[in-house]
């Protein structure tokens, strides 16, 4: 199946929403919240769509980057556990901070739960590490929040498609011989 990445609209947010409440079902943000996320000024969101008449949401990223900020968060981050090891979430990721160092981003700043290796390597692996812990911030759980920082200029060199141009099967975090 190939999917596309597009930035998310309000038409999303019954695909988001699903997504949401299904991978984060102990914390997830309430659909005001997402509403409010989507629409929000600095709000950059993407979602990866499966192709088709349908266009089903499979996976969403989001990140708050005001406009002249020196500083941005990755706010969340979801995919589908079928679409899982794709690729989806680190071309999602890329994709934004690309978007951040255009906008004249120099770091970014992301949590992520203490009990989430898969996420941790994920994001170590695009140049984060982390700075901090801050204990049981995930509620209602209590499990602990690791803050991660990246400094952007240094980190973000990976080649991913645009968002105008369909994922195939193929892994999503190669290089491809583009000029």
């Amino acid at each position: 199946m190939s999917v596309l990445l597009r930035t998310a609209t309000l038409d999303d947010l019954d695909g988001i929403m699903a997504i949401e409440t299904t991978t984060f079902a102990n914390d997830a943000w309430s659909r005001a919240s997402m509403t409010h996320e989507l629409t929000a000024p600095g709000g950059r969101y993407l979602v990866a769509t499966a192709e088709g008449d349908d266009a089903t949401v499979v996976g969403y990223a989001g990140m708050l980057a005001p406009e002249g900020a020196r500083e941005a968060d990755v706010q969340t981050i979801a995919v589908l556990a079928e679409h899982r090891g794709r690729g989806l979430g680190r071309a999602m990721l890329t994709q934004l901070l690309g978007e951040a160092r255009q906008a004249g981003v120099h770091e970014v700043f992301l949590e992520v739960r203490a009990d989430n290796p898969g996420a941790q390597h994920l994001y170590e692996s695009l140049g984060f590490e982390p700075i901090a812990v801050r204990k049981r911030y995930y509620m209602p759980d209590g499990v602990d929040a690791v803050v991660m920082r990246l400094t952007v200029p240094a980190a973000v060199t990976e080649t991913v498609p645009t968002r105008a141009e369909p994922f195939g099967d193929a892994p999503l975090d190669r290089q491809d011989d583009r000029p």
